[in-house]
């Protein structure tokens, strides 16, 4: 999980916050921190004055004959995560969280947004801005035809909107005698100007052969076959997700935070490859493993970034058919293709082929894994050294976790914000701490650790809470119940192909059979040095069903509001199971290898299925993770694995020492017995 959770589909964050109750933080109040009837009003310190950027926004309505102005939170790609020339919602509201839409009219400006952020929006926004406490494009156009008079024109950038967006305010808007505008040319950033961050321009670069599972000559001939083999044979694929043109040609670059991609869209044919990205930032090296001086099937022919639309529009011409997924597709490229030339699924064939890892992308991730939980364990033994000290307070330890993965081997640097969040906090849906407000971690209270990596062979994502001190029976049973359902679902046997919605409520089962619950979605997929949450892999709605080589996430969790948050996260791969009789079933190996808190598990709760899965999984972290502590001499580090590994068993036997399991570990490096 991360900070915002699944937010290439913010509707599905919000549908889900709604569907299962999540609790929001205790001072979302109906009172607005605001007070904007006094003269001069009263506002937070931590406003931003917008007056001068909405006048020169409304001359821009006044040239383009609008009444209205949509700015959704969103970039040309339906990205997770915004690069900084796109955060142009931001801007113009001084609004930074990371859902939201706002619209400007000639005498207002709104902003649009859910329950995760509204004493935020009151913090950050000044008195000319409405915040209105709902979402989606059905309340905005409620709303517009309430405000512009008949005969307005609202416009919006078409590179902006999804397709299904799009179709919403279309819907919305349909005989009110008010028309909806395409303006390819973006009015924030005309008025944003010469201040607006510059695109990147930093290289985009090829993958080392060692770190890919196929070569894009493999990759592009793989969906040219799955082209000719569609029933309505299209005769291209255009790709507009950033990490479908990073996957397929294997480059990477750092264009968007915590994700290795670059701008870019990919129009490839039966006979051709277009790949439209900026071409200075290629390298000789680089053009010539994509074979860009040549013309034929297999030479990537390199087009400005800029010129897609206007090179879809013309290749729509002629007597073709265009494949896209609707998902990730703007209504930007969308409109110029006739109706009758599209072949539309919610996910691209690359989308969907680059969910199944092959063998070699499986091993590849697994190794990360192993790195990447040397780190973590690295972190859970510095904490337990200085927590007591009283010297680590949540921003701080978020600092620490990233620093010893940045020491790890292929590093890459975070997969996203790290979530590291004491008490109360840990409640709170998509809290992060900052070097100005932060928490004392303490050993009183649980703390919450969702954390990732992004390495060259791997993304990882992982969540691990603990608590230092003595913790009450309701946070050790509520904590064991989430474990329980992480089990469950971990070591399920289901038919193939299963849809992930139809597993996840054996995730919730031990929590629901008490009255308890959570509030976001159970899991997601997992890139190869691509996206943390890399769709359409999971337990949401929308996913596709579970298949041999998917890498998803399990993360079952409860969270008492103003007390205390848990969530146990794991990433787990796709198996064929074995069972008694044929068939063909399906179960999960789970790859992140760092242990739960004993501290937290109240052993009476667990069957003799939940204890044997445990110590199966304890003995699988000893035998994967403690040969790589010794050959690096963390000695003290695997003394604590040693020590958290330990079987589990009904009557809760108690561990060996530290300080025993240190000598052991000399010893084992010396390569003495014991």
């Amino acid at each position: 999980m991360a900070r915002a959770h699944w937010g290439c589909c913010p509707w599905l964050v919000i549908l889900c916050a709604y569907a299962w109750g999540y609790p929001e933080p205790a001072d979302l109040g109906s009172e607005d921190v605001r007070n904007c009837s006094i003269n001069p009003p009263y506002l937070p310190v931590t406003v931003v004055n917008t007056t001068m950027r909405l006048t020169a926004l409304r001359q821009q309505l006044q040239t383009q004959n609008l009444s209205a102005y949509i700015i959704p939170d969103t970039d040309s790609h339906m990205s997770e995560y915004l690069g900084t020339p796109d955060k142009r919602h931001s801007w113009i509201t001084g609004f930074t969280g990371s859902a939201g839409t706002a619209v400007v009219t000639m005498g207002k400006a709104t902003l649009w947004t859910d329950s995760r952020y509204w004493t935020q929006a009151e913090r950050q926004m000044d008195c000319n801005w409405e915040l209105h406490k709902q979402v989606g494009a059905t309340p905005i156009a409620t709303w517009l035809l309430t405000e512009i008079p008949a005969g307005g024109r609202v416009g919006f950038d078409p590179f902006l909107l999804s397709i299904d967006s799009w179709k919403s305010y279309d819907l919305a808007l349909q005989g009110s005698d008010r028309q909806l505008v395409s303006i390819t040319a973006n009015l924030v950033d005309l008025v944003w100007g010469s201040e607006r961050p510059l695109l990147p321009s930093q290289p985009i670069y090829a993958l080392q052969e060692a770190f890919t599972g196929s070569t894009w000559q493999e990759k592009v001939s793989d969906i040219r076959s799955q082209m000719q083999k569609h029933r309505k044979a299209p005769t291209a694929v255009l790709l507009s997700a950033l990490d479908e043109t990073a996957w397929l040609f294997n480059l990477r670059s750092s264009d968007i935070p915590y994700n290795p991609f670059f701008y870019s869209y990919t129009l490839l044919t039966d006979s051709s490859i277009r790949l439209f990205a900026n071409k200075s930032r290629f390298s000789s090296e680089t053009l010539r493993y994509l074979n860009s001086s040549c013309t034929g099937p297999m030479c990537v022919q390199l087009e400005d970034y800029s010129q897609v639309r206007d090179s879809v529009q013309a290749y729509a011409s002629g007597d073709v058919r265009i494949w896209i997924g609707t998902s990730y597709t703007t209504y930007g490229v969308y409109e110029v293709i006739p109706e009758e030339k599209l072949v539309t699924d919610t996910y691209s064939p690359v989308m969907v082929t680059k969910a199944v890892k092959n063998s070699k992308e499986q091993a590849l991730l697994k190794a990360s894994h192993v790195r990447d939980a040397v780190a973590v364990i690295r972190y859970l033994v510095w904490l337990e050294k200085n927590v007591p000290k009283g010297t680590v307070d949540e921003f701080s330890g978020a600092e620490m976790v990233d620093k010893f993965r940045g020491e790890e081997e292929f590093s890459s640097g975070p997969s996203f914000e790290t979530i590291s969040a004491s008490g109360l906090n840990a409640a709170l849906a998509h809290y992060s701490p900052t070097k100005e407000l932060n928490r004392k971690l303490s050993t009183d209270e649980m703390y919450l650790l969702d954390s990732g990596g992004q390495y060259w062979d791997g993304t990882t994502d992982i969540t691990r809470t603990v608590h230092w001190g003595t913790p009450s029976a309701f946070q050790k049973e509520a904590y064991t119940r989430v474990l329980i359902g992480n089990i469950d679902l971990s070591r399920l046997v289901f038919p193939a192909p299963t849809s992930g919605r139809l597993l996840e409520a054996f995730a919730r089962r031990a929590l629901w059979n008490v009255g308890l619950n959570y509030g976001h979605g159970t899991g997601h997929g997992i890139g190869n040095f691509l996206g943390v949450h890399e769709w359409p892999v999971g337990f949401h709605s929308s996913a596709v069903a579970m298949d041999k080589g998917m890498f998803t996430s399990i993360e079952p969790g409860y969270y008492k509001d103003g007390e205390f948050g848990i969530r146990i996260e794991d990433v787990a791969l796709v198996v064929e199971a074995k069972t008694k009789y044929p068939g063909t079933y399906l179960t999960f190996e789970v790859v992140s290898l760092v242990p739960y808190d004993r501290n937290l598990i109240d052993v009476s709760l667990l069957s003799p299925e939940h204890l044997q899965y445990l110590n199966l999984y304890y003995q699988t972290i000893r035998e994967k993770v403690g040969p790589e502590l010794l050959r690096r001499q963390l000695l003290e580090e695997h003394a604590w694995l040693q020590q958290h590994t330990e079987p589990l068993s009904a009557r809760a036997p108690g561990t060996a020492s530290l300080a025993f399991l240190l000598t052991t570990s000399t010893l084992a490096i010396l390569g003495w017995s014991v």
